[in-house]
Protein backbone atom coordinates (compact mmCIF):
# COMPACT_ATOMS: atom_id res chain seq x y z
CA UNK A 1 0.00 0.00 0.00
CA UNK A 2 1.04 3.91 -0.65
CA UNK A 3 -0.30 6.76 1.24
CA UNK A 4 -3.20 5.01 3.06
CA UNK A 5 -4.26 7.22 5.27
CA UNK A 6 -4.72 5.60 8.68
CA UNK A 7 -4.62 1.75 7.50
CA UNK A 8 -5.02 0.78 11.48
CA UNK A 9 -8.28 2.45 11.63
CA UNK A 10 -9.09 1.50 8.42
CA UNK A 11 -8.56 -2.38 9.62
CA UNK A 12 -6.13 -3.36 6.73
CA UNK A 13 -3.04 -3.99 9.62
CA UNK A 14 -3.03 -5.03 12.60
CA UNK A 15 -0.38 -2.38 14.04
CA UNK A 16 2.23 -0.39 12.24
CA UNK A 17 5.23 -2.08 14.37
CA UNK A 18 4.14 -5.18 13.27
CA UNK A 19 1.34 -5.39 10.28
CA UNK A 20 0.74 -9.49 10.96
CA UNK A 21 -0.54 -9.97 7.88
CA UNK A 22 -0.33 -9.90 4.17
CA UNK A 23 -0.66 -6.16 3.89
CA UNK A 24 2.52 -3.07 4.68
CA UNK A 25 4.04 -0.33 3.12
CA UNK A 26 3.50 3.52 3.62
CA UNK A 27 0.73 5.24 5.08
CA UNK A 28 0.11 9.27 5.19
CA UNK A 29 -2.43 9.98 7.77
CA UNK A 30 -3.56 13.17 6.21
CA UNK A 31 -6.49 13.50 9.16
CA UNK A 32 -2.94 14.89 11.28
CA UNK A 33 -2.14 17.97 8.45
CA UNK A 34 -5.49 19.20 8.84
CA UNK A 35 -5.11 22.40 11.31
CA UNK A 36 -1.81 22.93 9.18
CA UNK A 37 -2.78 22.88 6.12
CA UNK A 38 -6.15 25.04 7.39
CA UNK A 39 -3.70 27.69 9.22
CA UNK A 40 -1.47 28.16 5.86
CA UNK A 41 -4.52 28.37 4.00
CA UNK A 42 -5.55 30.80 6.37
CA UNK A 43 -2.07 32.89 6.19
CA UNK A 44 -2.62 32.93 1.99
CA UNK A 45 -6.24 34.19 2.86
CA UNK A 46 -6.63 36.24 5.62
CA UNK A 47 -9.94 37.21 4.61
CA UNK A 48 -11.09 33.59 4.02
CA UNK A 49 -14.37 32.51 6.32
CA UNK A 50 -16.51 30.13 4.35
CA UNK A 51 -14.90 26.69 2.61
CA UNK A 52 -16.16 24.23 -0.17
CA UNK A 53 -14.41 20.97 0.83
CA UNK A 54 -14.80 18.41 -1.94
CA UNK A 55 -14.82 14.82 -1.11
CA UNK A 56 -15.87 11.43 -2.10
CA UNK A 57 -18.74 9.95 -0.90
CA UNK A 58 -18.14 6.84 -2.82
CA UNK A 59 -14.57 6.78 -1.34
CA UNK A 60 -15.74 7.31 2.01
CA UNK A 61 -17.53 4.42 2.20
CA UNK A 62 -14.96 1.97 2.03
CA UNK A 63 -13.58 2.99 5.52
CA UNK A 64 -15.59 2.44 8.75
CA UNK A 65 -18.39 4.97 9.41
CA UNK A 66 -17.13 5.95 12.33
CA UNK A 67 -13.30 6.67 10.89
CA UNK A 68 -15.09 8.81 8.13
CA UNK A 69 -17.69 10.94 10.75
CA UNK A 70 -14.21 11.42 12.84
CA UNK A 71 -12.22 12.49 9.92
CA UNK A 72 -15.19 15.10 9.22
CA UNK A 73 -15.18 16.18 12.50
CA UNK A 74 -11.64 16.72 12.59
CA UNK A 75 -12.32 19.33 9.67
CA UNK A 76 -15.26 20.71 10.78
CA UNK A 77 -13.21 21.74 14.22
CA UNK A 78 -9.82 22.80 12.64
CA UNK A 79 -11.74 25.03 10.70
CA UNK A 80 -14.11 26.25 13.64
CA UNK A 81 -10.76 27.20 15.40
CA UNK A 82 -9.52 29.76 12.70
CA UNK A 83 -12.80 31.23 12.02
CA UNK A 84 -14.20 29.25 9.09
CA UNK A 85 -16.95 27.53 8.06
CA UNK A 86 -17.04 24.13 6.03
CA UNK A 87 -19.46 23.21 3.42
CA UNK A 88 -19.16 19.83 1.88
CA UNK A 89 -19.48 18.93 -1.55
CA UNK A 90 -19.38 15.70 -2.87
CA UNK A 91 -17.36 14.27 -6.10
CA UNK A 92 -17.72 10.69 -6.31
CA UNK A 93 -17.05 9.87 -10.10
CA UNK A 94 -15.63 11.50 -13.08
CA UNK A 95 -18.56 12.21 -14.15
CA UNK A 96 -19.99 14.33 -12.05
CA UNK A 97 -17.33 18.01 -11.96
CA UNK A 98 -20.57 19.84 -13.37
CA UNK A 99 -22.94 19.14 -10.34
CA UNK A 100 -20.06 19.92 -8.06
CA UNK A 101 -19.08 22.75 -9.29
CA UNK A 102 -22.61 23.84 -9.34
CA UNK A 103 -22.77 22.87 -5.78
CA UNK A 104 -19.66 24.84 -4.93
CA UNK A 105 -21.32 27.91 -6.38
CA UNK A 106 -24.14 27.31 -4.18
CA UNK A 107 -22.27 27.47 -1.18
CA UNK A 108 -20.05 30.78 -2.23
CA UNK A 109 -17.01 30.11 -0.53
CA UNK A 110 -13.90 32.16 -0.48
CA UNK A 111 -11.91 29.04 -1.64
CA UNK A 112 -12.16 25.02 -1.73
CA UNK A 113 -10.42 22.68 -0.32
CA UNK A 114 -10.08 19.24 -2.64
CA UNK A 115 -9.67 15.96 0.00
CA UNK A 116 -6.95 13.58 -1.06
CA UNK A 117 -9.17 10.66 -2.56
CA UNK A 118 -8.72 9.22 -6.73
CA UNK A 119 -11.01 11.16 -8.00
CA UNK A 120 -10.07 14.74 -7.09
CA UNK A 121 -6.61 13.44 -8.36
CA UNK A 122 -7.86 12.00 -11.64
CA UNK A 123 -9.70 15.28 -12.05
CA UNK A 124 -7.31 17.36 -10.98
CA UNK A 125 -6.44 19.33 -14.60
CA UNK A 126 -10.03 19.61 -14.68
CA UNK A 127 -10.63 21.08 -10.90
CA UNK A 128 -7.81 23.52 -11.38
CA UNK A 129 -9.41 24.71 -14.59
CA UNK A 130 -13.10 25.36 -13.12
CA UNK A 131 -11.58 26.88 -10.25
CA UNK A 132 -9.59 29.17 -12.84
CA UNK A 133 -12.79 30.13 -14.29
CA UNK A 134 -14.72 30.55 -10.96
CA UNK A 135 -11.72 33.05 -9.82
CA UNK A 136 -11.91 30.70 -6.69
CA UNK A 137 -8.39 29.70 -4.64
CA UNK A 138 -8.29 26.23 -4.59
CA UNK A 139 -6.12 24.57 -1.77
CA UNK A 140 -5.35 20.83 -2.31
CA UNK A 141 -3.35 17.82 -0.75
CA UNK A 142 -0.61 16.93 -3.14
CA UNK A 143 1.75 18.77 -5.22
CA UNK A 144 0.73 17.52 -8.08
CA UNK A 145 -2.89 19.41 -7.51
CA UNK A 146 -0.94 22.63 -7.22
CA UNK A 147 0.86 21.69 -10.70
CA UNK A 148 -2.82 21.57 -12.30
CA UNK A 149 -3.65 24.73 -10.81
CA UNK A 150 -4.32 24.76 -6.99
CA UNK A 151 -3.23 27.47 -5.35
CA UNK A 152 -1.19 26.12 -2.83
CA UNK A 153 -0.75 22.39 -1.41
CA UNK A 154 1.03 21.01 1.70
CA UNK A 155 1.60 16.95 2.06
CA UNK A 156 4.13 13.91 2.52
CA UNK A 157 6.56 13.96 -1.14
CA UNK A 158 4.69 11.71 -2.98
CA UNK A 159 7.73 10.29 -5.00
CA UNK A 160 9.45 9.40 -1.64
CA UNK A 161 6.05 7.58 -0.88
CA UNK A 162 6.49 5.75 -3.94
CA UNK A 163 9.86 5.05 -4.21
CA UNK A 164 9.95 3.54 -0.80
CA UNK A 165 7.30 1.29 -1.90
CA UNK A 166 9.46 0.45 -4.15
CA UNK A 167 11.59 -1.08 -1.60
CA UNK A 168 9.02 -2.90 -0.19
CA UNK A 169 7.80 -4.20 -3.68
CA UNK A 170 12.01 -5.66 -3.93
CA UNK A 171 11.99 -7.07 -0.42
CA UNK A 172 9.00 -9.09 -0.79
CA UNK A 173 10.40 -10.65 -4.15
CA UNK A 174 13.11 -11.73 -2.46
CA UNK A 175 11.15 -13.29 0.85
CA UNK A 176 10.54 -11.11 2.93
CA UNK A 177 7.03 -11.60 4.72
CA UNK A 178 4.77 -8.47 4.56
CA UNK A 179 3.53 -8.82 7.56
CA UNK A 180 6.85 -8.60 9.28
CA UNK A 181 7.97 -5.31 7.52
CA UNK A 182 6.64 -2.52 9.63
CA UNK A 183 4.61 0.28 8.10
CA UNK A 184 6.67 3.52 7.32
CA UNK A 185 5.18 6.98 7.87
CA UNK A 186 6.19 9.80 5.46
CA UNK A 187 9.37 11.87 6.77
CA UNK A 188 9.01 14.29 4.02
CA UNK A 189 6.66 17.15 3.57
CA UNK A 190 6.44 19.75 0.83
CA UNK A 191 4.93 23.13 0.88
CA UNK A 192 4.34 23.85 -3.32
CA UNK A 193 2.86 27.64 -4.09
CA UNK A 194 1.60 28.28 -7.42
CA UNK A 195 3.00 31.41 -7.61
CA UNK A 196 0.83 31.77 -11.34
CA UNK A 197 -2.46 30.82 -10.00
CA UNK A 198 -1.66 33.39 -7.05
CA UNK A 199 -0.95 36.22 -9.57
CA UNK A 200 -4.34 34.62 -12.05
CA UNK A 201 -6.43 35.52 -9.11
CA UNK A 202 -4.73 39.12 -7.40
CA UNK A 203 -3.75 37.24 -4.32
CA UNK A 204 -0.81 38.57 -2.39
CA UNK A 205 0.54 35.62 -1.14
CA UNK A 206 2.52 36.79 1.85
CA UNK A 207 6.37 37.01 1.48
CA UNK A 208 6.69 34.88 4.61
CA UNK A 209 4.56 32.27 3.19
CA UNK A 210 7.27 32.16 -0.12
CA UNK A 211 9.80 32.03 1.90
CA UNK A 212 8.86 28.77 3.40
CA UNK A 213 7.69 27.07 0.21
CA UNK A 214 9.67 23.97 -1.08
CA UNK A 215 8.68 24.61 -4.51
CA UNK A 216 7.22 27.90 -6.39
CA UNK A 217 5.60 27.27 -9.45
CA UNK A 218 5.79 30.40 -11.47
Amino acid sequence: MVSVADPVGAGRVANLAHPDGNVTGVASFPQDLVPKRLELLKIALPGASRIAFVRCLKCAALDPPAMDAARMNGWLAAGRNLGLTMTFVDLSDTQGLDAAMEAIRRAHPDAVFLALNPINGVLRNELGGSAARERLPMFASYREQAVAGALMAFAPSQSDMWREAAMYVDKILRGAKPGDLPVEQPTTYELVINVKAAKALGIAIPQSLLLRADELIQ
